[in-house]
């Protein structure tokens, strides 16, 4: 059987991302659907190899539509995705604006797949945040051996987290600089390029930036687990990929090498871990890949059942447009063709 699938956002970054992956995995649709602002009414995108004409969002009835992916924002999602649920058609929204809600599950699929079955009371299923999504997928095998007590992560995030014009002004930048014209910063509040920012999202009133608060509040969600978690997040000027340092205590031994073994086995994890040069991952090197890398496992000698590791992943496909695929594909599998 195939279904109806509607992309809200088409023409953005993870719009473009999830038609690509769902062509590369051989989704089951019969029709996809590319909707975006009036604006962008008549572009063309593609799936595979296949042109697909942008409709207006705001014209598109979503009744008869199987599953609909938001990629377009907050905002967007707040308006529409209501909308689209009580047509009838099951959201999956790559928003912040959900996740929290009781009545919308998180979902990371090799995580929480069992809690999908929550989609039911507003036909709405929430994708976390890139930098949460990877970081989970590597925390969960090592909290069912030996229960984390306490999460320390700076994350050293990649400017296509903050969209197309984010990228185009790191190009610009660079570029600027290497001829000696002027460098101006628009999207962020520094100059990025050749330079770090610590500051993603809003400042809140603690201190925390928002997207550090996303973070432990979709962890403990996600793995529904008493965890707490401090994070530092870090624009980095790159244009694909977020790398994650992550310190872990542990309520019960756990060693490198049982660590190594439990992430080889588990669902969505990679382990690169040679010590030697070279012999762990970097953001260039996970670009394009559907995996969470994972290098630099080692004892922390500074707390009693403490480990260190590096955590990489390509944030538009594994933080993004792969893990909402893999969210409709598990609601396809154990939902919609019972």
């Amino acid at each position: 059987m195939g279904y109806k699938v509607a992309i809200v956002g088409a023409t953005g970054v993870v719009g473009r991302e999830i038609l690509s992956i769902m062509a590369e995995r051989g989704f089951p649709a019969d029709q996809v659907i590319a909707l975006a602002s009036r604006k962008s009414k008549g572009q063309d995108v593609y799936y595979g190899d296949t042109p697909i004409r942008v409709e207006d969002l705001e014209q598109y009835d979503f009744k008869g539509t199987d599953i609909a992916f938001f990629a377009a924002g907050g905002s967007v999602s707040e308006k529409f995705a209501p909308i689209a649920g009580k047509a009838g058609c099951v959201v999956i929204d790559n928003s912040s604006h959900f996740r929290m809600d009781e009545d919308v599950p998180l979902i990371v699929p090799e995580v929480n797949a069992e809690a999908i079955s929550g989609y039911t009371a507003k036909n709405i299923i929430a994708n976390p945040n890139c930098s949460t999504a990877q970081l989970v997928v590597a925390l969960q095998p090592l909290h069912a051996e030996a229960k984390i007590k306490r999460v320390v992560v700076a994350t050293y995030q990649s400017v296509s987290g903050a969209g197309n014009d984010a990228m185009d002004e790191l190009f610009t930048q660079t570029r600027a600089i290497f001829v000696n014209d002027p460098v101006t910063p628009e999207n962020f509040t520094k100059q990025i390029a050749f330079n770090v920012i610590p500051h993603i999202d809003r400042f809140m009133g603690n201190g925390d930036t928002k997207e550090e608060w996303k973070m432990a509040s979709e962890t403990a969600k996600i793995m529904g687990a008493d965890i707490k978690l401090t994070a530092t997040a870090v624009r980095v000027p790159v244009f694909v990929g977020h790398a994650e340092a992550v310190n872990v205590e542990f309520h019960e031994p756990i060693t490198p090498g049982s660590a190594r073994k439990l992430l080889r086995e588990a669902p969505g994890c990679m382990v690169v871990d040679k010590r030697e040069d070279g012999g762990y991952v970097t953001p260039l090197e996970c670009v394009g890949d559907f995996a969470t890398f994972i290098s630099r496992i080692r004892k922390d000698e500074t707390v009693e059942h403490g480990l260190n590791m590096w955590v990489v992943s390509d944030n538009l496909r594994k933080g993004a447009a792969l893990n909402a695929v893999q969210i409709a594909e598990t609601l396809i599998n154990k939902h919609l063709s019972q």
